[in-house]
């Protein structure tokens, strides 16, 4: 007898169907084929032994378990469920005739207890679009029980699926979105957080990080030693505003694939920060593998920061590697047989020091000659500091600042004003697919970022002046729209040009000499 269970596997953010076709037949043996990897192979052992272990028995038989489209590579321990279901159903030991109804997949333990698996959130959204019901381990269950699908059940044992798909029996009390929600989940620790009032002077800088948190906008910090550098950007943290439903969406289906999800805890609400060491692995930071290809640190940190302390001492190809997603806000990661896409729409929050001692621009400390300053920096290639929109200079703080301790703004003022701004790019960008400035294509500039005759005119001599280049000047008008933004303007005015213009430091390579 043939039986067909569904079940899905995940490619990048999204899910597609799996068919495990179980027949039984005259012969002995069980053979499992459809390119599966060794945890699928292993999970024979695990489902007899669960099947034993409830009373159910084995057909001395041949069992053939086929995991269709047979042509695409199949991973995990999810696959057990769904085979243990096809073994009892087509060897009659069980009659469960609700079992069209629904995608099924969970990791069985040897007493025939279901366990979580990764990928939750993109299974029960493509259950959802089947219009089908999802039966998931109940921690899964919880990840995506707000993923917007049809009916999510999350089990504990295999008995509990057994009882939802007889039929007999009222399961609601199984149905996640009746279970208690614990928790919510950030994503983050919100214990180390640094607030602007704890971190004196550097209002500049503050202003940048302010504008740079509104628009979304890439932000390179340099300054010496203890000017305040990390502690900016761990503080930028507390001044995005929450995520829309949308952006947090997208960003828990990548935890989720990733096996990083907020199990029992609905959707991710707070914005990833993510703050790799600058020696981290190419494949840690863009993300890879070779049959498995799992998402890195530039798509964990999506919809949020990636912070990169000693920009200038992480190794070229890495810094390299950010310039396709910085630009895209994607990464597309290809292998001899698979190719996988990953959203990557972060903003960058950069650190380093001016140069190799660290102490240029701390008075006479510096002991580096000008040649070895600007080949320091140069390091930072021109089509990397054009994708970086927001170049900002930290001075040490002066001494009576420090000692005096005067009273700061808070973030929570700061945020204020970010959340205001982020409002409007809100309305201006609906039905759009991007959230802020920074994510604007060409079509969207012409329409969003219209300058006057005299700021075109200003716009014009600059570009001829430093010799910037096409994406410069765009990026400028982007950082430009979000000054306005900030200042409540319907138009870019001279004065948000010029703000925007005075961020751009690195293209004037003579404050190096």
């Amino acid at each position: 007898m043939l039986k067909t269970v569904s079940s899905a596997k995940c490619i990048g953010i999204n899910a597609v169907p799996v068919n495990v076709e179980v027949n039984i037949s005259s012969g002995i043996g069980i053979h499992l084929v459809g390119l599966a990897d060794a945890a699928v192979k292993e999970s024979l052992l695990r489902t007899i032994t669960a099947l034993q272990s409830m009373g159910f028995r084995i057909p001395g038989k041949k069992i053939v378990i086929n995991l269709a489209p047979a042509d695409m590579h199949k991973k995990g321990s999810g696959y057990d469920l769904p085979i243990a279901l096809g073994i009892m159903a087509a060897s009659g030991q069980a009659e469960m005739p609700e079992m069209d109804r629904y995608i099924i997949m969970g990791e069985l333990g040897l007493d025939a207890s279901v366990r979580d698996i990764p990928g939750a959130l993109p299974i029960a959204e493509l259950a959802g679009k089947e219009n089908r019901g999802c039966i998931l381990p109940a921690g899964s269950a919880m990840e995506a029980a707000e993923s917007g699908g049809g009916e999510i059940f999350g089990v504990e044992t295999l008995e509990d699926v057994i009882r939802i798909l007889s039929g007999k029996e009222d399961c609601r009390e199984l149905l996640a979105a009746n279970r208690r929600k614990e928790t919510e989940f950030t994503g983050r620790s919100t214990d180390n957080i640094m607030d602007f009032s704890e971190i004196f002077g550097q209002n500049g800088a503050k202003r940048g990080l302010e504008i740079a948190a509104a628009g979304g906008h890439n932000v390179l910090l340099i300054g010496p030693p203890g000017s305040g550098k990390s502690s900016l950007a761990h503080a930028t943290a507390a001044i995005l505003p929450p995520m829309t439903n949308e952006e947090a969406i997208e960003t828990s289906k990548i935890y989720s694939v990733a096996g990083k999800g907020n199990l029992r805890r609905g959707l991710i609400r707070t914005r990833p920060f993510r703050a790799p060491h600058y020696s981290s692995s190419l494949n840690a930071i863009i993300g890879g593998g070779s049959e498995n290809i799992m998402p890195g640190e530039i798509s964990l940190a999506h919809n949020g920061i990636l912070f990169i302390d000693e920009f200038c001492e992480a190794p070229k190809r890495i810094i390299e590697a950010l310039r396709g997603p910085m630009e895209d806000r994607k990464v597309v990661i290809s292998r001899l047989k698979n190719k996988v896409e990953y959203p990557a729409s972060f903003m960058l929050v950069a650190a380093t020091n001016p140069c190799p001692c660290g102490y240029f621009g701390d008075g006479d400390r510096c002991t580096c000659t000008p040649g070895k300053r600007i080949a320091y920096l140069s390091k930072l290639s021109g089509p990397v500091m054009d994708r970086i929109d927001i170049h900002l200079w930290l001075n040490p703080v002066d001494a009576s600042r420090l000692v005096r301790g005067k009273k700061e703004e808070s973030s929570s003022e700061v945020a204020a004003r970010v959340l205001e701004a982020r409002k409007i790019q809100e309305y201006r960008f609906r039905g759009e697919t991007v959230h802020t400035n920074a994510g604007m294509t060409g079509r969207m500039m012409e329409k969003y970022c219209r300058t006057d005759r005299e700021c075109s005119a200003f716009l014009e001599k600059l570009i001829s002046d430093e010799r910037l280049s096409a994406r410069a000047y765009t990026r400028i008008l982007k950082v430009s729209r979000t000054v306005a933004d900030l200042d409540g303007a319907e138009n870019i005015r001279l004065e948000h040009i010029a703000e925007a213009t005075g961020y751009r430091l690195l293209d004037k390579k003579e404050l190096m000499i």
